[in-house]
């Protein structure tokens, strides 16, 4: 059996701005240091990451589509999309690969919008509430999935 480890984090609208959004929401640490904590998450897990991070909805489905020959799983966190965007959602379905959906704030307690996914249905497992630590849920989340 191929070994399969590569996991595509994607980041949506407004994720580049963190450590400039609410720190009682997102926390103070900023979208790059983000990334460094998953890639470290990862790389103890034995896994492989790729990023992607666009405020556009438009760049966001078109990376779902080139996924299938690069990319094992995703991690997904895609902001304020997770509550209406129907094009993700087909093109995450499209996509085909396991997912996880993670939110630094707890969505399911905040604001009534907020607590809507569209694409949830698609996706095994979601992280909420965890802060940059349920990044590395989501990837132990996906790691077992892959090899299961």
């Amino acid at each position: 059996m191929a070994l399969r480890n590569r996991i595509e984090v994607m980041h949506g609208v407004n994720l580049d701005q963190l450590g400039r959004r609410d720190p009682a929401q997102y926390g103070a640490l900023a979208f790059d240091r983000l990334e460094m904590r998953i890639e470290a998450f990862a790389r103890e897990l034995g896994l492989t990451t790729r990023f992607f991070q666009t405020n556009s909805e438009e760049e966001f489905v078109e990376h779902l589509h080139r996924l299938e020959d690069i990319a094992d799983g995703i991690v997904m966190n895609p902001g304020a999309w997770t509550h209406y965007s129907y094009a993700i959602r087909d093109a995450l379905e499209i996509a085909g690969l396991p997912t996880v959906e993670v939110h630094l704030s707890d969505v399911d307690a905040r604001e009534e919008f907020r607590r809507v996914s569209v694409i949830r249905d698609l996706c095994f497992a979601t992280v909420k509430g965890e802060g940059p630590d349920g990044y590395r849920e989501a990837l132990t989340r996906l790691k077992e999935e892959l090899q299961a």
